[in-house]
């Protein structure tokens, strides 16, 4: 049997700037239409539907209270790292090396960066450096 993950629901206050927000960011589109979710088709068998939902304690995506956010984490190639990371930095997103650490500044070891989208929500971005064989 073959599992895969077909869709998420990403809670926001907003939902069509955030599903606008994480396109840009990554090089995607926002499907048209105007249904419950607006949906980022991330790959051919994983869509993101980004939600009018907000958080149980009432607030945005970042809980004060404990200090946790949900969490999304992509591993891409260099070449789309290097893409995305351009604009992150573009729009002058803050950015860092890790989950407690994400607007130092710093790439992580693994090649990877940590950022806020405008609802609170921590996106990952990963990759390890192509070498040649």
């Amino acid at each position: 049997m073959t599992i895969r993950l077909d869709h998420t629901i990403v809670p926001a206050k907003d939902k069509r700037a955030s599903a606008a927000f994480f396109a840009e960011i990554f090089g995607l589109s926002v499907k048209p239409g105007d249904g419950y979710f607006a949906q980022v088709q991330i790959n051919e068998s994983l869509t993101f539907d980004f939600a009018d939902k907000p958080e149980a304690w009432g607030g945005p995506g970042f809980d004060p209270r404990t200090g946790n956010s949900h969490h999304y984490a992509f591993h891409v190639s260099d070449a789309e790292f290097e893409e995305i990371f351009s604009r992150v930095k573009a729009r002058r997103i803050p950015y860092g090396s890790g989950p407690d650490h994400h607007t130092d500044g710093q790439i992580y070891t693994r090649r990877g960066i940590y950022f806020e989208d405008p609802y609170g929500h921590l996106l990952e971005i990963m990759t390890v450096p192509e070498t040649g064989s």
